[in-house]
């Protein structure tokens, strides 16, 4: 994907698109677990940053009837008047964007990925899947690997065979928060989600906590063969792998790392399938990283994401009986 970025923001120079920044891993195939037997799936997140002479506002949206927390990105042309730029000769982005299209030909953010002023994740996800398939011969690895572009509305998902081997890419977009290890992205959330609406996303934060015990657990720490074993199972009852994720990282913030030796296996498994017995039993399991101040320092959150008060991941089904009878049962069957 860093690749891929390198060649897309030489094709985009002098254009008034996103600025495509380093990629970055995260999820199960980035913390040494997964829960697919089958094609390995990475998952990427490339952060945007605006252009030159626009600016990115996050806006907080209040609806309190939309599940989590989401923003929307506004995207405003930048003013570059004289007085604000002392000695400098420019053209003012906000005031003369007319003359700055006929001189440049090339149209600014409002004109193509914007909705109503905000970025429109599908039109995003269209712009870099149709600049994947024109850029993939300029790679090297197109000798060898064959592409595949595969359907999706808020990700870039990416097929790679070579007739022996296959594994797929999603590559996500986000706005970082401030200089935060918290984004905005594109994934989904619902159904319904609004094109320009952007969830906000802990992901990266989460791969960084595992990152982070891998430096100071046991060689032969079983965690995340604890983790696989209990996310591989739950995936055929249709369970929440990020409840049982969750709580692993809950576990790992409180036993003592020299606990998680592989011969503790048994007993730590025991100890996460009674945190998850007891978690659904009181429909209450909060989000390991809102709201958590005693995260490694090396994880960095917003103020107002350290401060907010942990969501309970359960919310649904202590509000849908029959949801929670179906994962009390698919406990059981464990």
């Amino acid at each position: 994907i860093d690749n891929f970025t390198t060649v897309l923001r030489r094709a985009l120079s002098g254009t008034f698109y996103p600025v495509l920044q380093q990629a970055i891993g995260f999820g199960s195939a980035f913390e040494g677990w997964t829960a697919r037997e089958e094609e390995v799936v990475y998952q990427v997140l490339v952060p945007l940053t605006p252009p030159l002479g626009h600016t990115f506002h996050l806006e907080r949206d209040t609806d309190q009837q939309k599940p989590g927390r989401n923003f929307r990105v506004r995207v405003e042309l930048e003013c570059r008047c004289p007085r604000e730029y002392q000695g400098m000769n420019m053209l003012c982005f906000q005031h003369h964007p007319d003359v700055i299209r006929r001189r440049t030909r090339q149209p600014n953010l409002l004109d193509t990925l914007c909705t109503d002023s905000y970025l429109d994740v599908k039109k995003t996800v269209h712009w870099f899947c149709t600049l994947v398939g024109a850029s993939w011969q300029r790679l090297p690895q197109s000798r060898s690997w064959h592409l595949g572009l595969l359907p999706s509305k808020r990700s870039c998902n990416l097929r790679l065979t070579n007739g022996q081997e296959s594994f797929q890419v999603k590559v996500l977009f986000g706005v970082q928060r401030h200089t935060s290890d918290i984004f905005i992205s594109s994934r989904h959330r619902g159904a319904h989600t609004p094109s320009t609406m952007w969830p906000e996303s802990y992901a990266v934060a989460e791969t960084k906590f595992f990152r982070h015990m891998a430096r100071q657990a046991p060689q032969d720490s079983s965690h995340l063969k604890c983790l696989q074993l209990l996310a591989r199972a739950l995936t055929r009852k249709d369970f929440s792998i990020h409840s049982i994720k969750t709580i692993v990282m809950r576990l790992l913030h409180t036993v003592p790392v020299s606990q998680w030796h592989r011969r503790h296996f048994l007993l730590q498994l025991s100890d996460t399938l009674e945190q998850l017995r007891l978690s659904l039993e009181e429909k209450h399991l909060e989000h390991f990283i809102v709201g958590n101040q005693r995260l490694p320092e090396e994880i960095r959150l917003p103020p107002d994401v350290q401060r907010a008060k942990p969501p309970n991941l359960f919310y649904g089904l202590a509000q849908d009986p029959a949801a929670h009878s179906q994962a009390m049962q698919a406990y059981l069957d464990l």
